[in-house]
């Protein structure tokens, strides 16, 4: 914060404080010493023959207000509140603020799990997953920060990939699973409708049917081919297999991310599709996204036992 609004916020809070006090200070009657009228005062408002008298605050009420104001100065002194002033510090040199005081109760907080999760960082992931017990602490992890999009069960759905199979985009080992946690994955499949046409489209999807081994033209498929070995190998490769560097799916194993009706496929090559995995390293310590990769990892283990 700049100098000058340091001091327009002192300014303006300590003038504020000194109106408002000055307005109580003045508006608190008193009885004129030697005056022994008993004659009632009124503010000289009246509306339907009501007159509004013209009494002073109870005491016990003005003096709630001067504690206000008491309250207000050591609240100004303690809260780092007054333009760049931070307030008093405790021992370690922090502000009292509900983040600091937050920060210091996630700090205790990390001593205690460290004990339970650093006896488990230090292990290899494979051993990780067929511990039962870190895997209940990793299904946990995994409910809280996955189960949104890849389901309760790690199933997935329509553009989430299913954890529980053998089909991994960018690879199923653990290092593989541990650094998509890590950094996050961003997937592009362009759109090819403006450059081969809706015909070409057709054509292209017929021949995924085919190397899919699921029904199609085959006439159509004959054009696809071609045309497939001129815009897509360069991803999918020449046999449709994928490459995991680049997170393009095998297109052979009949496993479809997006789906694999004949509309669905001509969807995904008309319009392309975009795919974010969020990278979890700036949510989630070391030691919580290794049990978690530990956990996705058990998943596929799971499925081919």
């Amino acid at each position: 914060m700049s100098t000058f609004w340091s001091l327009w916020i002192v300014i303006l809070t300590t003038t504020n404080l000194v109106l408002l006090l000055w307005i109580l200070l003045a508006n608190r009657k008193r009885a004129v010493v030697g005056e022994e009228s008993t004659e009632a005062k009124t503010t000289g408002h009246e509306y339907d023959g009501i007159e509004e008298y013209d009494n002073p605050l109870p005491r016990w009420w003005f003096w709630m207000f001067i504690l206000t104001f008491v309250f207000s100065v050591g609240y100004l002194i303690i809260y780092p509140g007054m333009g760049a002033y931070e307030g008093l510090k405790d021992g370690e040199g922090k502000s009292w603020t509900s983040v600091n005081e937050l920060r210091g109760h996630q700090a205790e907080a990390e001593k205690v799990y460290a004990e339970t999760y650093g006896v488990y960082s230090k292990m290899p992931i494979e051993e990780v997953a067929k511990n039962p017990d870190a895997l209940k602490m990793g299904f946990r992890l995994f409910s809280n920060n996955c189960a949104v999009c890849h389901g309760a069960d790690g199933g997935g759905n329509p553009g989430f990939p299913n954890l529980t199979d053998k089909d991994w985009l960018y690879g199923g080992t653990p290092e593989k699973i541990h650094e998509t946690i890590v950094l996050g994955r961003k997937a592009a499949m362009p759109a090819w409708g403006s450059i081969l046409g809706e015909e070409g489209v057709a054509d292209v999807a017929e021949y995924v049917l085919q190397i899919s081994g699921n029904d199609h033209d085959a006439a159509k498929a004959e054009i696809g081919a071609k045309l497939y070995t001129t815009n897509c190998v360069a991803c999918h490769g020449v046999d449709g297999k994928g490459n995991q560097l680049v997170g393009a799916p095998n297109l052979t194993d009949n496993i479809w991310l997006y789906g694999g009706e004949p509309a669905t496929i001509r969807q995904t090559l008309r319009d392309g599709r975009n795919g974010v995995m969020p990278a979890q390293q700036e949510l989630l310590k070391e030691d919580r996204i290794h049990l978690l990769a530990a956990y996705v990892y058990s998943l596929s283990l799971e499925e081919s036992n």
